[in-house]
Order: C-alpha cells, then sequence, then structure tokens
C-alpha cells in the first residue's frame, strides 16, 4: 500500500476590523486576519499538508500572494484545487487533522461547522476530518491576540 503523510503550518497577523475566515467559515470577531487571500490558517495548513504529501512544493509557490489571481481569495477554492490534484494523481484523501491555536474568540462552537465545510470542500466523509482549537495561556504572539496560527497533518493513499 502507497501511503503518504504531510504536514502543514500556517500564520497571519490579526488586525481590528478585518474579517476572521477559519476552517472555511466566518466567525465574528473583533479582529481577522492580514492576508493576501481571505487569510484562512486552517485551509493554508491542511493545503500545505496535501502538497508536501505528494512532494508538489507549498501554497506560496501554487497560488502566490504576488499574484492579482488570489487577491481576497476564498481559500476553500484554492483547497478545492489542491484536492483536485491530489486525485488526479491517483491518491485518495484519508484524514485531516488541523490545530488552530489563537486566545480569542473561543473556537469550540465553531469546531463542528469547520469539520463539515472542509469535508465538503475536499469531498471526503466529516468523519475523516479534526479540527481541533487551543489558547497559548496568554504566550507567544497568539496568546497576546497578535495572530493566530494552523498545524495540519495530512495521510493520503494510493487508490
Amino acid at each position: 500500500m502507497d501511503i503518504r503523510i504531510g504536514h502543514g503550518y500556517d500564520v497571519h497577523a490579526l488586525a481590528d476590523g478585518l474579517r476572521l475566515v477559519l476552517g472555511g467559515i466566518e466567525i465574528a470577531h473583533t479582529k481577522g486576519c492580514i492576508a493576501h487571500s481571505d487569510g484562512d490558517v486552517a485551509i493554508h495548513a491542511i493545503c500545505d499538508a496535501l502538497l508536501g504529501a505528494l512532494a508538489l512544493g507549498d501554497i506560496g509557490k501554487l497560488f502566490p500572494d504576488s499574484s492579482d489571481e488570489f487577491k481576497d481569495i476564498d481559500s476553500k477554492i484554492l483547497l478545492r484545487r489542491v484536492a483536485d490534484m491530489i486525485s488526479e494523481r491517483g491518491y485518495a484523501i484519508s484524514n485531516v487533522d488541523c490545530t488552530i491555536a489563537m486566545q480569542r474568540p473561543r473556537l469550540r462552537p465553531h469546531i463542528d461547522s469547520m469539520r463539515a465545510a472542509l469535508a465538503d470542500v475536499m469531498g471526503i466523509g466529516i468523519d475523516r476530518v479534526s479540527v481541533k482549537a487551543t489558547t497559548t495561556e496568554h504566550l507567544g504572539f497568539e496568546g497576546r491576540e497578535e495572530g493566530v496560527s494552523a498545524t495540519a497533518v495530512v495521510l493520503l493513499i494510493k487508490q
């Protein structure tokens, strides 16, 4: 059996008055991500994990922030494109595990909606998508509410 594991990581600074989009959904908050796209760190980390599993580079290589084509783009579009690339190469997404780190807002009430949105975009069952949230106990840039980070791990299986 040919299996591949990928890992991804993304960070964005937060600023007042911007939209906060995480895991494919918009969350009401006073701050949002400073980014060329919608700044969805969860999706960006998942994209990097998927791309890394097949040694296809990273999200910045495929969707550069220097391109007007990707200005303010919904990151779900990027994730769909990456999922299609995985499928075109004969692999299936077995599972995705993503952790988002930020102090506020509390993300627990939004986890199930994120899982559903991500599963839908990738074309896999919700039981194959894990999203977890953590604070950093007021430590680091996440704890000071200066930014948000996400990590992701994926498993791909050759069909």
